[in-house]
Parts: structure tokens; sequence; C-alpha cells
């Protein structure tokens, strides 16, 4: 399948840091792709280059195989870290002024039943809560059924039942066939929603795939965790792999048994062990040892 967008060689300078450091990618249509990273790794500037809010210092981005332009910006739909919607309008009100800046896309009346909004169709945009106004600023971002949707960390102090909520709705454009590029710190949200992810680092892609087959590439079968505290110095000398958080230790295995008997022999608590499968935030720890989530 061809790529809908493609990064090529991209480079973002500002005067004392280079943010963007020759990142390249492609991204199939009909796929989510996401950026992952810590702050302060590039990934927001790398989408905002992406979405034509930023001008690269050198590289491009084409879309449909050219330099994006108009019709990128007809057919794309972004829904920003930080968006002011207008004073007292209704929820109606507001998708219809959006939905009026292009020549087509949704129903109004279908753009609420897509996004949960149908109730909240009369009420006024200061009154809705922060899950329901990130609905409607993810209708917003659909009024023109964008092919290429662009989420910058959606979910960011949602709780999980809201998150989850939301997550249901991204999941609704997926099944239209609609191109996804998202940015999250929840390693959850990215695993459920992405069929493939960069793991950005001090601006540049250390590693990118699927995330079934990154963790497959990166870890044994189970990881054992443990608080810190309870790993002693004498442990460290044991032949295992070992991967050190701020407060826990991680190690991972395939073979339990074995690991379990060798972390006995060294005297080490097992009161507070857990036994779970890797996951994308162990991935980026493994790889950059560092947390990721902020």
């Amino acid at each position: 399948m061809a790529p809908i967008l493609e990064v090529r060689n991209l480079v973002k300078l500002y005067p004392r840091v280079t943010a963007v450091d020759g990142v390249s990618f492609e991204v199939e249509e009909g796929r989510c792709f996401g950026l992952l990273g810590p702050n302060g790794a590039g990934k927001t500037t790398t989408v905002e280059v992406m979405e034509g809010i930023l001008p690269a210092s050198s590289g491009e981005v084409r879309y449909r195989g050219a330099p994006i332009g108009r019709q990128f910006r007809s057919e794309a739909g972004i829904l920003f870290q930080k968006t002011a919607l207008q004073d007292f309008l209704t929820v109606r009100q507001t998708l219809s002024l959006f939905r009026g800046l292009y020549p087509q896309g949704y129903d109004i009346d279908e753009l609420l039943q897509l996004c949960s909004l149908q109730k909240l169709a009369d009420r006024d945009n200061r009154k809705l809560s922060g899950g329901q106004q990130q609905r409607l600023l993810l209708a917003v971002a659909l009024v023109n059924d964008p092919a290429i949707l662009f989420l910058d960390e959606p979910t960011t102090g949602f709780d999980p039942q809201a998150r989850r909520n939301f997550w249901k709705l991204i999941e609704s454009v997926k099944a239209r066939r609609r191109t996804i590029i998202l940015t999250t710190h929840y390693m959850e949200e990215a695993q459920r929603l992405c069929d493939e992810i960069a793991i950005m680092d001090r601006g540049r892609i250390i590693a990118r795939g699927a995330p079934r087959q990154l963790l497959a590439e990166h870890f044994a079968d189970v990881l054992i965790e443990l608080p810190r505290d309870d790993f002693p110095a004498s442990a460290r000398d044991l032949p295992l792999r070992v991967i050190e958080g701020a407060d826990r230790v991680e190690i991972t295995t395939n073979d339990l048994d074995g690991t379990l008997k060798a972390l006995l022999g060294a005297h080490v608590p097992l009161r507070n062990l857990r036994i779970r499968p890797p996951n994308l935030e162990d991935l980026f720890l493994e790889l950059t040892g560092k947390e990721l989530r902020p």
C-alpha cells in the first residue's frame, strides 16, 4: 500500500537546540501511527511540521506524493493539545461554524452522534466538562471528514473511564479507514490504538515498528518487577538482564523458574515481586534508560 504521508530527513533547528534531527518515516493510508517519547523528545515539533504549522529547517513532508498544500489542508483534521473555542456558542453552533469552512464533510447530526454529543448539542461550550469538551474538539477535527487525523496527546488529564470512552471514539474513526497520527504519553493508549509506533529521543527515532514486533525483538517472555530497595548490591552480579528504573528494578527472562531460584539464592526478598508481560514503557526504558511518562 502506498504511503499517504512521507517524512524525509526532517530537521528543525532553534538557536540553542536541534528539536528534530533527521527524522524519516512513512505512514500507510488507513493506519494509526504513534509517535512516543518523553517531554522534549521532539515528537510535538515533528507533528507540527507535518501539519504545516511550523516550517522545517530542512527536509520535507509529502502528502499523497506531493508537498503539503491545498489538498492536505482540505483533507486533514487536527486535535491540538490546547484549543480555545468561541464563547457563547452551543456545541451545535460551534460545529456549524467550523463545518462552514469546508465545501464538504459530515452532516452536523451525524457528527454529534459519532462523538456522542447528541445530548449536549444545545449546551454552551463553557459549561462542558473536560471530557465533553475534548469530544467536541474531536468533532471539530472531524468536521470535514478528514482522510488524515492528527491527535496530539488527546487524553492528557482524563480519568481512566473518560480515557477509555475516548479510545472507543477513536476506534470508530479507525473503522472508517482513516489515517491517524497520534502522540501520547500513555502506553496503554498507544498499544491499543496504534498499528505502528516510532519512539523518539533527543530529536531522533530510536525504534520503529508494530508494538508487538518491537516487544518481541527486545524482551523475553516475562518481566519480573521488584522495588529497587529489595534488590541488594550482591544481586547485581547475577547473570540476569536487569533494567533499572527510578524506583524499581525489572528483569526480563524466558526462564522464570531459574531466575526466581537465582534471586532466592542471592537473598533477594520476593514479597513485593510482580510478574507481568512487558509493555511499551518497558521498551523505552530498555532503549534509553529513562522513564517514558513525564
